[in-house]
């Protein structure tokens, strides 16, 4: 089974020594602040936002494959981007640096090339773009990463059967689940791809009323306190669009639609 997803906590590969080139007394977001635009949105360990264009931004895909001896085999495929362990630590320079990998939410580690292992039992994976200088890579407002989850996945190495479809019943689509405590997000915002014309459920649960807002398509979604609520569409336009609720400000998620 092949999926795309986030990166590892177990890696082959990394090397390199962190240099530092900013001067002294000088942190290296404040050194590099002309890469980019440093934004006030900090990820769970504190890194600053660092936005590019769309256009200039990187993105990353990942495929994970069962590994013979248990977990998973994990390939990184980036586009605008090139790993550079050798300068980690280093200046920010638009297209360079490494991702940093999470599993359930949770920061365990680096990755300095395309390849990666994660052991059995993660549920969810995250890879996400970092500068040399430790800033989180971002587009739009949000993170460049990829978040996917991996528990049901098989263990099989051959692709699964296409499955039967009753006449007249379309496929349910993909289906998404967000939870909004305080200003966090979870699992913390990155981009959903879709084909154009797939069908995408978001199941969301708030801690606050609000209202959920998808631009482009002009969905809104009313939010009560602690009850989960649900919101269907048919991805039928293509582009970049935000997920995002109307009190709180929140960007929840990015829908690529293509």
């Amino acid at each position: 089974m092949v999926l795309v997803l986030a990166a590892a906590p177990v890696l082959a590969g990394c090397g390199g020594r962190a240099t530092t080139h900013h001067k002294p007394g000088t942190g290296h977001q404040e050194a590099t602040g002309g890469s980019g635009t440093l934004l006030p949105a900090r990820d769970e360990a504190g890194h600053r936002l660092r936005e590019l264009p769309s256009a200039q931004a990187p993105t990353v895909r990942a495929e994970v494959r069962p590994d013979s001896e248990g977990g998973w085999n994990v390939h990184l495929t980036v586009e605008r981007f090139l790993f550079t362990p050798e300068s980690t630590g280093g200046a920010a320079v638009p297209g360079r640096g490494h991702a940093r990998l999470l599993v359930d939410g949770r920061e365990t580690g680096r990755l300095y090339g395309p390849w990666g292992y994660v052991p059995a039992g993660a549920r969810t994976l995250t890879v996400r773009l970092h500068a040399d200088d430790h800033t989180v890579w971002a587009a739009a407002g949000a993170p460049v990463q990829a978040t996917v989850p991996v528990a049901g996945a098989s263990a099989a190495s051959a692709p699964p059967s296409p499955r039967p479809t009753e006449p007249g019943r379309p496929e349910p689509g993909r289906t998404v689940t967000l939870t909004i405590t305080g200003r966090t997000v979870q699992p913390p915002p990155s981009r959903i791809e879709l084909k154009k014309g797939e069908r995408l459920t978001l199941h969301v649960t708030s801690d606050r009323d609000d209202t959920l807002h998808v631009h482009g398509y002009d969905r809104e979604l009313p939010l009560s306190a602690g009850t989960p609520a649900a919101l269907a569409l048919t991805a039928d336009r293509t582009g970049l669009f935000e997920v995002e609720t109307h009190g709180s400000g929140l960007v929840l998620t990015q829908l690529v639609v293509r």
